[in-house]
């Protein structure tokens, strides 16, 4: 033990009383009044706990019953998250806050000399000016960690001071990293201010990182930290560059970071497309809005000192994939494409465009009102056109009428030489993503590949991108 005196502090603990309203959840909060500390700011019911006998539950009933009136069962708190608070002047405490979302009566002001309000608020719409330490309770339980320290240096507000930062969120034992790492979080909190969820959302088969931020103040943000430095080149051009132009179809660029490789988004409403059912009708209608928004990415200005033709159709990593892959090939899969990819040199220049790159369902997402939007832009690179068929051509395989609507909104129709192209894309896709799905053990990747194969070699893919009977 250093020093010659034992630390003391008191213990208090805080009501996060709970109801459901018209804009989500609500929490009780009270405006302190009087001669107390903080008066005129916005705190949860507390109080402190009376003497060595008295544990923190009990108390809690107590103190809720006393200043709001509700009549609340030991049975009906929950543990919410506990932080040890230093204030201003220098004066620490331990704080208990506990959850409660059942209990009896209805709140009002019961101790009029040290409150004079008392009103639900949504979590989203938090009332001014409202104590540090309060606020630092409920980001903390927000956050969903057990834990908190919140230090107060000498001249800051009793108030909350979004610009004033000094909660620490402690996660539990186990919980691995819920959350970014730190310089990545402090890179977002200056971006964007206080963050109190991080919830990972990131696509299994990519080693890009994505977090869904939720903000103390009610916003939603996605960071993106990507795998190399290539990719975050490309995802950061694509959204200065062009993505704008889509009217709101994609996301803004918040803030970018080149050193973390790391980039703040605004949220973008929608669901993805992938695995979503709809009757055939609005399927049409999907794939036709899907068909205008790739060639309003393909209008796109080129990024400055981009190249003028699209480059050959990359051959350098077909025989790592095709070792790879070859597990799953069936009995002339190999030789077919390599055939394929020897006929590429005989094809020539196609003309540069602005490509998405990744363009698939899971990168569609489609919101209430039928808008589409598209995502992740980090594949993006001045190609061929036919580059964003790749990975839709799954999508109209025995559906004529889906490829029928994406070519009346894409406004025309592929070339014969397009067409020769992007048969070589697609068999290339598809040996790379069997091999990839071998690799890491994931199954739809490839049957994806196995079809496509399939389809190609069997002349399906080219009737139905001559516009002729699919089957």
């Amino acid at each position: 033990m250093s020093g010659s005196e034992r630390h003391t502090v008191p213990v208090d603990v805080h009501l996060i009383a709970v109801r459901g309203g018209e804009q989500g959840p609500e929490v009780l909060l009270s405006r302190r009044a009087g001669t107390v500390y903080a008066a005129g700011h916005w705190h949860f019911p507390s109080g402190h706990v009376d003497g060595p006998f008295e544990d923190v539950v009990t108390a809690l009933v107590r103190e809720a019953y006393e200043e709001t009136g509700l009549v609340v069962d030991a049975d009906d708190v929950r543990a919410a998250v506990t932080v040890h608070h230093r204030a201003p002047a220098g004066g620490a405490r331990v704080g208990f806050f506990f959850e409660v979302r059942r209990w009896s009566g209805t709140p009002d002001v019961r101790e009029p000399k040290v409150c004079d309000a008392m009103d639900w608020f949504p979590f989203d719409a938090l009332p001014e000016p409202m104590v540090a330490y309060c606020r630092a309770g409920l980001d903390a339980y927000r956050a969903g960690v057990p834990m908190a320290v919140h230090f107060q240096e000498s001249g800051d507000t009793i108030g909350h001071d979004p610009a004033v930062d000094r909660l620490r969120l402690m996660p539990a034992p186990g919980s691995g990293e819920p959350r970014p790492g730190r310089e990545v979080r402090e890179f977002t909190e200056q971006a964007v201010g206080r963050i109190t969820t991080w919830t990972d959302v990131s696509w299994a088969r990519t080693a890009s990182r994505v977090w869904r931020a939720q903000g103390a103040s009610g916003g939603t943000w996605f960071v993106k930290i990507h795998q190399n430095d290539r990719f975050h080149g490309r995802e950061v051009t694509a959204l200065r560059e062009w993505v704008p132009g889509l009217g709101g179809a994609g996301p803004r660029l918040v803030a970018a970071d080149a050193g973390l490789r790391a980039v703040v988004l605004t949220a973008v409403e929608g669901r993805p497309l992938h695995g979503m059912v709809l009757p055939p009708d609005e399927e049409r209608q999907v794939f036709r809005t899907i068909g205008k928004l790739t060639a309003r990415i393909h209008a796109s200005p080129l990024p400055p000192a981009s190249p003028g033709t699209a480059p050959v159709v990359p051959h350098a990593k077909l025989e790592r994939h095709l070792d790879g892959a070859r597990p799953h090939l069936r009995p002339g899969d190999e030789q077919y494409v390599r055939w394929v990819v020897d006929s590429a040199v005989r094809l020539p220049p196609a003309e540069a465009v602005v490509t998405h790159g990744d363009l698939q369902l899971r990168n569609l997402l489609r919101a209430g009102d039928g808008a589409l939007r598209v995502i992740d832009f980090e594949r993006s690179e001045p190609q061929s056109a036919v580059r964003d068929l790749v990975r839709l051509l799954d999508c109209f395989d025995g559906r004529e009428d889906l490829y029928e609507a994406f070519f009346a909104g894409y406004g025309r129709r592929f070339t014969e030489d397009e067409r020769a192209r992007l048969l070589v894309e697609a068999v290339l896709d598809a040996v790379s993503g069997i091999a990839f799905g071998n690799k890491t053990g994931d199954p739809e990747l490839v049957e994806r590949g196995r079809r496509t194969l399939l389809r190609c070699r069997a002349g399906a893919a080219a009737r139905a991108i001559d516009g002729g009977d699919p089957r």
